[in-house]
């Protein structure tokens, strides 16, 4: 059952790749039997868990407590995960399947971490109304001095939805209604039948033609000239590559298309003063023209990406304050960072904290107050109401926590965003991709147990030094919890975690989709509708 559990929800192999593997060895099981092995696997680490919480406990308040990150996700509003994650340790404390995001579901959930591993030093959230009211009443209902904290993440990510949506929309939109990608695709297909077997060659010559920046700008003869064209309509298509990676409001793929589009009309410009002698160069760069030509003439994309522009710089100021930078490398980083020191970390918070204060008067003292600047106004206010409302949550992560045996106090420092979770969400999903060979795992998020969380916890060597001392001794571990008749007291309580029972939201569980959609229930209904039955006046009752 161990070796079950660990390949499938440790090593993210497939039911036939387990099953392969003990077969070779002589063990001969069915994929349902693998199945039902992996869900065994998930009830005995979910009770081990509970069991060691003790230790754990211990753990986190030899570190001076732990800071609580709370986040939930989900596949296309199906099968909507939250955990509670202690900061510090990178432990997931507690896991729970959803109906939908509510704060009436999400405080039991809360407050059962904190009756099993105490009271987190801090806690940092997204900006979502039901985690926001959920933790206010959580930190309520302890009675104690927590701070929670705003991720700075998501508070720049909610600024760029405000300060960009509206405008990035429209832009797509002209975009789209005038089908420009669509042409611009159109126009590589046509040029690459007409190339045919000459278009490697041309490729290669194309290659070699762009390295050298001749004056007066000529187009070359033949079918060069019509690669170069194919080439350049590539290069204004490849416009999400002035991205990071990072998504919206981050990257702004469709101004960035629209910038690529000017800068390559303008170039069909030069390029049209000394025309190509072939008719088929000239027909393709001309064409290309015509597509491009409303990025430069239409008045809705001047306006549009003007207004775009300009709040993109006051969000690129933003993030600059907050030192929420873009990676180097344009992707994500693999490449593990040196860890700051205390010092280092405490300037750099007060550091963030002084560039944003001032930011916020730059923008009060510069917010044009009546005009032509209506633009400009708005978008100055739309930050500032975002610092107002959530000015005192993004500051104070610097923590100070006595240490009674030796009469010190240590410093320790809470992560700023939320990153830790989006990180174990990132990952989780990764895996699963990997495994099921699926982009949408709508399907799969929905069926895969809130359990299985705890066993990316088995990755963490202090984590499993503590529940079983090493994954060998894993399977001795489960067979004490039986010896100790933990049975009985496990079905005779509620689980720590699982499907929390919450109201259903219109986002339908499984188990009751399949219910409602029985043919026998609906002939039921039908039946009794049909019927001669008296009409009741229900004010009456």
């Amino acid at each position: 059952m161990v070796r079950v559990g660990l390949a499938r929800f440790v090593e993210y192999r497939q039911r036939e790749e387990i099953r392969a593997s003990l077969a070779a060895e002589g063990i001969s099981l069915s994929t349902g039997t693998i199945s039902e092995l992996g869900r065994s696997f998930l009830t005995y680490l979910e009770r081990l868990h509970l069991s060691r919480a003790d230790r754990l406990r211990a753990a986190l308040e030899s570190d001076g407590g732990w800071p609580l990150h709370v986040d939930a996700t989900g596949e296309q509003g199906r099968g909507t995960l939250l955990i509670a994650l202690a900061g510090w340790r990178r432990w997931v404390l507690g896991a729970w399947k959803l109906p939908t995001e509510r704060a009436d579901a999400i405080l039991p959930c809360l407050q059962s971490v904190a009756k099993s591993f105490g009271a987190p030093c801090a806690a940092v959230r997204d900006l979502g109304k039901a985690v926001i009211e959920a933790l206010e009443q959580f930190v309520a209902s302890l009675g104690l001095a927590i701070r929670i904290f705003s991720c700075h993440l998501h508070f720049l990510r909610d600024i760029g939805n405000d300060l960009l949506k509206e405008s990035h929309d429209q832009l797509r939109e002209l975009v789209r209604s005038l089908k420009i990608r669509t042409n611009l695709a159109a126009l590589v297909r046509d040029l690459s039948r007409d190339l045919g077997s000459e278009l490697s060659v041309a490729r290669e010559q194309v290659r070699q033609w762009h390295k050298h920046l001749e004056q007066g700008h000529r187009l070359p003869e033949g079918p060069t000239g019509v690669a170069c064209v194919r080439a350049w309509a590539l290069w204004v298509l490849d416009y999400a590559a002035d991205g990071h990676d990072d998504g919206f409001p981050f990257d702004r793929p469709y101004l960035d298309l629209y910038k690529r589009g000017g800068h390559m009309r303008r170039a069909i410009d030069a390029y049209l003063r000394q025309p190509p002698a072939s008719r088929a160069a000239s027909r393709a760069l001309n064409r290309l023209g015509r597509i491009l030509q409303p990025l430069r003439d239409d008045a809705r994309f001047t306006r549009v990406a003007k207004t775009l522009s300009m709040r993109v710089v006051l969000f690129e100021k933003l993030r600059e304050a907050l030192r929420l930078r873009p990676k180097p490398s344009g992707r994500r980083s693999t490449t593990p960072t040196a860890t700051p020191s205390i010092e280092q970390a405490t300037r750099e918070l007060r550091d963030i904290r002084k560039a944003v204060l001032e930011l916020r008067g730059w923008l009060k003292n510069n917010r044009p107050e009546r005009g032509p600047a209506e633009p400009q106004r708005k978008a100055f206010d739309i930050i500032l109401k975002h610092l107002d409302t959530h000015g005192r949550s993004l500051w104070g992560h610097v923590i100070h926590v006595s240490q009674p045996a030796s009469g010190t106090t240590k410093v320790l420092i809470v992560d700023r965003t939320n990153n830790v979770d989006e990180h174990w969400f990132h990952g989780q999903k990764h895996d699963e991709r990997r495994r099921c060979g699926r982009k949408n795992l709508a399907q799969d998020f929905e069926q895969l147990p809130a359990q299985a969380a705890y066993a990316r916890n088995l990755l963490i060597p202090d984590y499993v030094e503590l529940v079983c001392g090493s994954l060998d001794r894993l399977p001795a571990a489960f067979a004490e919890l039986d010896r100790h008749q933990l049975d009985a007291a496990a079905e005779r309580q509620p689980p720590f975690l699982g499907i929390v029972t919450a109201p259903v939201s219109a986002s339908l569980p499984k188990v009751d989709r399949k219910l409602v959609r029985e043919p026998a229930l609906e002939a039921k209904i039908l039946a009794a509708a049909r019927s001669r039955a008296p009409t009741i006046n229900l004010n009456r009752i």
